[in-house]
């Protein structure tokens, strides 16, 4: 099911005004990785990018064409372990945040 405009113009507002927010997107979509939740962790980061830097910045800091990146985090996209850890610690550092792994 598609995601209507409305929520996605409301992802966006969001994750502009709430540091918090964007944080979260990026910490649950690594989680999501390590889960094996793919689709998920996809979804979030796409979010990620359209709410902040966009795919034409994300392509820059990841020497990766913007459509590449865009069909990478589709829901049908693949990528490759090397290109998600890439576009992963690019948008770590994007927001200046360190994700840390704790076992509990």
């Amino acid at each position: 099911m598609a995601l209507t405009r409305k929520f996605q113009e409301t992802v966006k507002e969001r994750a502009q005004h709430d540091p918090e927010f964007r944080v979260g997107l990026l910490t649950e979509a690594a989680e999501c990785l390590l889960n094996n939740e793919v689709d998920v962790a996809k979804t979030l980061l796409r979010d990620y990018v359209n709410a902040t830097l966009g795919f034409q910045e994300l392509a820059s800091l990841t020497d990766k064409k913007p459509e590449s990146l865009m069909r990478m985090l589709s829901a049908k996209g693949n990528p490759s372990l090397a290109n998600i850890s890439k576009v992963m610690a690019s948008l770590r550092q994007h927001e200046g945040v360190e994700l840390h792994v704790r076992a509990h």
